[in-house]
């Protein structure tokens, strides 16, 4: 679950980007119900991508602001609900680690699927189901239960 965060430069320090990395990491965690899943925690993984300030720009002029992008198989965060609550919780979490260097409303989110079979680890191709078990292999109760 790949997270690119993207920010102007100033915006946050290299302690704020570290902080606002770990909180996208635990929310979508939370979000997906795969807390302490020591497979899922293993494979969020991303990037923080620091652009001159007159390189990011909102109605074509420069301006503070932050792009959180999430790569996911298809079966993530599926339904409407999840996405809106990791969509939020990723704005608040880069709002905050800011300290009030950009207005909310240029805080923009992102989910990007990979389809069916088109998500890779380690050299392996995975489709849903083989996530499905590498993950309930992991510990995840409640997708052991969907198994049975």
């Amino acid at each position: 679950m790949p997270i690119t965060l993207t920010v102007s430069e100033g915006l946050l320090s290299s302690e704020a980007q570290a902080q606002a990395f770990a909180g996208l990491t635990d929310a979508v965690l939370d979000v997906a119900g795969l807390t302490g899943n020591e497979f899922m925690t293993a494979n969020v993984i991303g990037s923080i991508n620091v652009l001159p300030a007159a390189h990011v720009l909102a109605a074509g002029k420069p301006v503070a602001a932050a792009f959180i992008e999430l790569k996911l198989p298809e079966i993530a965060l599926a339904t409407a609900e999840a996405k809106r609550a990791f969509i939020a919780r990723a704005t608040d979490i880069v709002e905050r680690a800011a300290e009030g260097r950009v207005k909310r409303e240029h805080i923009w989110s992102n989910i990007v699927y990979a389809p069916e079979g088109a998500w890779g680890i380690a050299g392996q191709s995975y489709n849903n189901a083989d996530l499905v078990n590498a993950i309930a292999s992991a510990g995840a109760p409640e997708i052991q239960a969907h198994r049975a």
